[in-house]
């Protein structure tokens, strides 16, 4: 768990700031209005391999910080990360997710207004679980993972 999360101001391109989100704990808004497709910050942190992931303990509090890459890397946003690992899922988010090599970029879906809270969809496959969603959407599916069928 990030006790004081901080938004790295190398790795956004428009401002923004944490905030006690009505969705879980702590989330990140706009402080400026932003066009749809739009690099908005890049999620950092330590670089794991597979080996690594594995070894981290199994709760799923640890894997809620992990963007996995691929199959043989990921990034952990407990250590070194930039403020993206504080932003909320919704079921019907604002930002999407691009990979370019070893790196991980959100980037805006549409034009997100002024004081809007940024989210994205976390698309967990890690539990087999249930995780329920507290987004608040029209759309919501009800779980921020996607159940295996």
């Amino acid at each position: 768990m990030i006790e004081n999360p901080k938004i790295d101001p190398d790795k956004i391109w428009f401002p923004m700031e944490i905030f006690q989100s009505s969705i879980h704990r702590y989330g990140v808004r706009s402080l400026a209005r932003i066009p749809a497709k739009r690099f908005v910050i890049e999620y950092t942190g330590a670089l794991l391999n597979r080996r690594q992931h594995k070894e981290m303990p199994v709760t799923q509090e640890s894997h809620t910080y992990i963007w996995q890459i691929d199959s043989y890397w990921s990034i952990d946003g407990v250590t070194d990360g930039s403020g993206a690992e504080i932003i909320n899922h919704s079921c019907d988010p604002n930002l999407r997710v691009w990979f370019k090599g070893k790196r991980v970029y959100y980037i805006s879906r549409r034009r997100i207004a002024k004081g809007e809270e940024l989210t994205i969809d976390y698309n967990y496959e890690f539990c087999d679980e249930p995780v329920t969603c507290h987004c608040g959407s029209p759309l919501c599916r009800g779980t921020i993972n996607r159940l295996k069928r």
